[in-house]
């Protein structure tokens, strides 16, 4: 039985306007308590980070991770980066748009990782192979990372939504995780959503094969913020604070209940998610008993 990680961050985006700072902190921190509390190996966790996390590596890196595994093996996949949206053509989303994870070469002609995308990989993972996912982007409640307003910013205009309005609450400063798509995407979105494609869902009766954390709802925001004098995704900062606390011995449930508590605590408004088979969320992570 082994024990492998992909590990995902990127901060370096094309265009100073889209950097972000705690992503590569964020897999640093993960790959630390995965080392520490659950006897993974650093030879058999690969780390891309900015120039490195482009959609190709990406995509070979999980394929290659995914095609390995085998009964009473555990893979891990976490990403930290943009998250966006983008027109829903297979008519699977109730609101006519794909959750999409953002690679260092993102563009909107194709250069993006979709939420349909992301389940076809993991159609095929063996049987008894244990894949745990970790997205903590904007959107990421449905498969993805979106982005806060910084606080800076917020102080020259009124809050325009109750989520704008929460982040005044934060002591955090806070950076933006999302890609707001451009007028013909977001309108081709719309487009979408009002066909009558969408009486045409997809039926998602299958069980889960793997468990997903996500860094809030698909309708929220996902904090990059400096925390401690560090910078971090908020989600991925305490999500590794608690396996810490408890050395990593505690169920799936009592830790998103743990991280939902301590983002409410410091003024956060994302609401992390859990998803995964039957059974699970009582669950040690990673192949903890």
């Amino acid at each position: 039985m082994s024990r492998k990680a992909l590990l995902v961050g990127i901060n370096d985006y094309p265009g100073a306007q889209n950097d972000l700072q705690g992503c590569v902190n964020d897999i640093t921190n993960v790959y630390d308590v995965l080392v520490k509390y659950f006897s993974f190996l650093p030879a058999d966790i690969v780390l891309l980070s900015d120039s490195r996390a482009r959609k190709s590596a990406i995509i070979d890196g999980l394929k290659s991770m995914l095609s390995g595994g085998r009964e009473g093996d555990t893979l891990v996949f976490h990403y930290s980066g943009h998250g966006s949206q983008v027109p829903d053509v297979e008519g699977d989303e109730e609101d006519g748009k794909d959750e999409v994870i953002c690679p260092y070469d993102f563009d909107w002609s194709g250069g993006f990782i979709k939420d349909d995308d992301m389940a076809a990989f993991v159609a095929d993972l063996k049987k008894g192979c244990r894949l745990e996912v970790i997205l903590d982007s904007c959107h990421s409640g449905t498969g993805t990372r979106e982005i806060i307003l910084d606080r800076s910013s917020l102080a020259a205009a009124a809050p325009s939504s109750l989520e704008a309005a929460c982040l005044w609450s934060s002591p955090h400063r806070i950076r933006p995780r999302f890609l707001a798509p451009p007028p013909d995407i977001a309108l081709r979105a719309d487009e979408v959503f009002g066909r009558e494609l969408r009486l045409r869902r997809i039926s998602r009766t299958d069980p889960m094969n793997h468990v997903l954390w996500s860094a809030c709802r698909s309708d929220q925001y996902s904090a990059d913020a400096d925390i401690g004098g560090r910078s971090a995704g908020a989600f991925t900062y305490y999500f590794c604070r608690h396996l810490r606390d408890t050395q990593g011995k505690v169920t799936r449930e009592q830790l998103l209940k743990l991280v939902r508590a301590s983002l409410k605590h410091e003024g956060f408004s994302q609401v992390p998610q859990l998803e995964g088979p039957a059974g699970s969320a009582q669950a040690g992570l990673f192949g903890a008993p």
